[in-house]
């Protein structure tokens, strides 16, 4: 006697074998999980100086990575004494939101965390 549905009231138990209730309940939960998505988390990172030949490469690569389904984290590394130049990092982040604003939407503003100043962008849905 195996029991199917230990919550409802009364529990609801069925007369099979227990193996072949386990097999079936491993095979359920295996398909359940090939069928959800995993989100992919792609990274870009810059400096506070970054030229603008620089940056239009790295912003061709997040359009592609946004166009795949992947979510982008972009964030700028302050190296050493580099930490001054925060606003520059700001508004080159800020910058690259603008560009790719037909693209995706920007999921966390920038944010600085230690060295680093971080924002998050999520691909837009296709219709």
């Amino acid at each position: 006697m195996v029991e199917i549905s230990p919550k409802a009231v009364p529990p609801v138990c069925k007369v099979m074998d227990y193996k072949k209730f386990l097999y079936e309940q491993k095979k359920r939960d295996k398909a359940i999980k090939s069928k959800a998505s995993k989100v992919v988390v792609k990274e870009i990172r810059f400096g506070p100086q970054t030229d603008d030949h620089d940056y239009a490469f790295k912003k061709k690569h997040a359009e592609k990575f946004l166009k795949e389904g992947a979510k982008l984290k972009a964030f700028v590394f302050f190296k050493g004494r580099s930490i001054i130049y925060q606003e520059q990092g700001q508004i080159l982040l800020l910058r690259l939101a603008q560009d790719l604003e037909d693209l995706g939407k920007v999921e966390q503003m920038p944010k600085l965390e230690g060295k680093r100043m971080i924002m998050f962008i999520s691909p837009k849905k296709v219709k």
